[in-house]
């Protein structure tokens, strides 16, 4: 796939927090835009990069991100992939496949 059309499950969220040009639902304000959100940070596996559980338009989404920091706050970036739980699952489920791949016999 060239990268250009994305399939609906597949969703990007641009580096002002919205999804594919759509704005996300408004919801309260808070100081910090890290926080101003639902998501569960499942873990950070690099400085700027996060696994996250999210709900988005009344779907839970695994969302694996960049994150840049402005103003001494850190925001999601463009970079990155939010998967449907369907899909999480078939990732899940070749993960033995993966790590023989990599030569991880474990």
């Amino acid at each position: 796939m060239s990268g250009k059309g994305k399939r609906k499950e597949e969703e990007e969220y641009d580096s002002d927090g919205s999804v594919d040009g759509h704005a996300p639902p408004k919801k309260a304000s808070k100081t910090d835009s890290s926080d101003d959100s639902d998501d569960i940070v499942v873990c950070e596996i690099s400085k700027n990069r996060r696994v996250s559980v999210r709900n988005w338009q009344g779907k839970v989404w695994v969302d694996i991100r960049e994150f840049y920091v402005k103003e001494g706050k850190k925001f999601p970036g463009k970079k990155g992939i939010s998967l449907s739980v369907d899909q999480w699952n078939t990732l899940r489920d070749h993960v033995e496949e993966i790590n023989k791949a990599l030569g991880d016999n474990s």
